[in-house]
């Protein structure tokens, strides 16, 4: 990982960068800090940095996570009795050179292991110690990154506290964790540690609109929705595409229920796009519901005079926007959003998606035409 393809965090690259220059190099450091906000691309990058002190063409194999003095542990499952990154270090690296800033979610996702407890066991530490007691095939330093480890089992943390208590000559530790809370405070203490803060909204914005070719609009939504996080911007980014479907069948929604209160055979086209929504896969129709609430709360927010915080408005075949908007308020919002929550647990539960929609469907002809108090 280069520094300069880091998306913000310039005052830790900063130091980062001074620290291994002036020689002040730790041996053991903690970064906290979702991986959204480049925990792992920092590590990656000062790693580099470190090994280019002794050979020059380190940085190269460091990019490519194939440098032999480079090591990671992450979390995994146990395969015949142990849990090893080295039995899955092919996928794990694929998907980082793919997103640096990918997640435990995405990696889970990845090896199809929601049901499987993923840990960083006591077996990894010792494959650890055991690769650390021989010295670098570069004659440098030998830096171990430990993502994801907040994982680590207690029996393996307090394994790897003998580790930092007498750590090899030229060992560099990085430990990276989105919160110290389940670092063992023995470890902790050992650690120097770096907090690595949300990325600023407008540092997304520049990303978006000068990498991403997006218009300053779509890229405002997606950064403020992001909350300083790249891989949710990222998947924010992903699902734009998708937004606009969401648009055209929202706005389908909201007409109907304007209308059914006086044309009662409205209720028949409700039914049909009940149907037509029932036929999604169960994640679109989360990710419907989700886009629903958010767009319910934008038009509260504009309806209470808060433009500024509007970030996401609809327009598609002439929809009116600000009128709709006054039609959201205190007296409705609540049971709204409450419809869409249920909505929701009901798709996780497997509940029958036509009934559930056309269910959902009718209540906001009551809901829309509800009074503000």
């Amino acid at each position: 990982m280069k520094w300069e393809n880091i998306i913000g965090q310039r005052e830790i690259k900063n130091q980062l960068r001074s620290s291994v220059a002036e020689g002040r190099i730790s041996h053991a450091q903690l970064f906290v800090g979702k991986e959204g906000y480049g925990t792992l691309p920092l590590a990656l990058a000062y790693a580099s940095e470190v090994l280019s002190r002794s050979n020059p063409g380190a940085a190269a194999k460091a990019e490519h996570l194939n440098h032999v003095d480079l090591h990671f542990s992450f979390p995994t499952y146990t395969v015949d009795g142990k849990a090893l990154s080295k039995n899955f270090f092919p996928q794990w690296r694929e998907m980082i050179l793919g997103n640096p800033y990918a997640d435990g979610s995405d990696w889970n996702a990845g090896l199809d292991s929601a049901n499987k407890q993923m840990i960083l066991s006591v077996h990894e530490v010792s494959e650890i110690l055991e690769r650390f007691s021989l010295k670098s095939y570069e004659g440098g330093y030998k830096i171990l990154i430990i993502w994801g480890a907040d994982k680590l089992r207690t029996d393996a943390a307090n394994k790897l506290l003998k580790f930092l208590e007498e750590p090899p000559k030229d060992t560099l530790l990085l430990l990276l964790a989105e919160s110290a809370d389940h670092i063992l405070p023995t470890i902790l203490s050992r650690c120097q540690v770096t907090q690595v803060p949300r990325l600023n909204d407008e540092v997304l914005e520049e990303v978006l609109t000068s990498e991403y070719g997006k218009d300053e609009e779509v890229a405002r939504a997606i950064a403020y929705r992001a909350q300083g996080d790249w891989n949710a911007a990222l998947k924010l980014l992903q699902s734009a595409d998708a937004d606009e479907e969401f648009e055209t069948y929202f706005i389908q929604w909201v007409r109907n229920a304007f209308q059914a209160k006086t044309k009662p055979k409205v209720l028949k086209d409700i039914i049909r796009w009940a149907r037509e929504i029932a036929g999604w896969n169960r994640e679109k129709q989360r990710s419907f519901l989700e886009y629903c609430s958010e767009i319910f709360r934008q038009a509260l927010l504009q309806n209470y005079g808060a433009p500024a915080l509007v970030f996401k408005t609809l327009s598609q075949n002439n929809f009116r926007w600000e009128s709709f908007a006054g039609y959201i308020h205190g007296a409705n919002i609540e049971a709204i959003l409450d419809e869409l929550n249920a909505a929701a647990l009901h798709t996780r539960r497997n509940a029958n998606p036509k009934i559930m929609w056309t269910d959902l469907g009718i209540k906001l002809t009551r809901y829309i035409h509800r009074k503000a108090a």
